[in-house]
């Protein structure tokens, strides 16, 4: 009775520590939210007014249109659909090899794709800046797009390659006495079993390519191929002392990843949960 009331209570405290970091870390987004709906004057009120009266909805429709967000927006749903379909699919197939065949170096090659992860981003920078100048692809949505279909990336290869390892292979077995094909066994038995992984990485290369700034910046340079982020930083320029439509502009930014997150929160966690360091 005694270790049943302990163990309550410890459950209790963790509850209560959770929702006090929970209410911690909510504050600069519930800050944000209300300083979209404030007048200019009420933002800089002392002291400050965290409920809004009246709220100023038509502040998100001024940050909407002030720029040309509807072609940021279509230009980075375009550029972030197109990357993470390349980096499932190309990062799934790279795992599977990795999981299911056996060749020589198998082990050496597999730790070399792990060392790039030690590779800073600025080392490679200039050299595939100037790899897509050569093409002339320069000001298109080639250099953010087309690398997510050569791989994936390493972190995205092993997190696949540990939860395909987790699956038995008298599955494989069974889909070949079947008469399938590698492929088809990449295609028909490992993907739809590994749901919860594959989300796990839409989620991180949707958060990658939604937020990027840098590779917007380096690669495109006329208004019409901005991305959100490209914009949010023209508007932070152009109505920088205008933070309540600052902050409107950025929660239109930030709502589609809060959305995600919710709708695959589940299976991010189970994927994360179930991806093991077997192998």
């Amino acid at each position: 009775m005694k270790g049943g009331r302990q163990g309550r209570l410890e459950k209790l405290g963790v509850v209560v520590l959770l929702c006090a970091g929970a209410a911690l870390f909510s504050v600069p987004f519930l800050w944000t939210v209300s300083t979209a709906l404030k007048t200019n004057e009420q933002v800089f009120a002392v002291p400050p007014e965290w409920i809004p009266r009246p709220p100023q909805w038509e502040n998100f429709q001024r940050a909407w249109t002030e720029l040309p967000f509807p072609v940021f927006v279509r230009n980075t749903v375009l550029i972030t659909v197109l990357s993470v379909i390349g980096q499932v699919l190309s990062a799934s197939l790279v795992a599977y090899g990795f999981a299911r065949f056996r060749f020589w170096g198998r082990t050496f090659f597999f730790y070399l794709m792990l060392s790039t992860m030690m590779l800073p981003a600025q080392v490679t920078m200039i050299p595939v800046f100037l790899f897509w100048r050569e093409l002339r692809l320069i000001d298109t949505f080639a250099p953010l797009t087309v690398p997510a279909y050569f791989g994936g990336g390493a972190f995205t290869i092993f997190l696949l390659r540990q939860f395909f390892m987790s699956i038995p292979k008298q599955l494989d077995e069974a889909a070949m006495i079947d008469g399938a094909t590698p492929f088809g066994i990449w295609w028909r038995v490992l993907l739809p079993l590994s749901r919860p992984a594959l989300v796990t990485v839409v989620l991180f290369s949707f958060l990658a390519h939604w937020d990027d700034f840098m590779g917007p910046l380096i690669y495109l340079n006329s208004m019409e191929n901005y991305t959100v982020s490209i914009g949010l930083r023209m508007f932070q320029d152009m109505f920088g002392s205008q933070l309540e439509l600052l902050m409107a502009a950025s929660l239109i930014h930030i709502v589609p990843t809060i959305i995600l997150f919710f709708i695959g929160q589940r299976y991010f966690v189970k994927g994360i949960a179930l991806t093991g360091l077997k192998g």
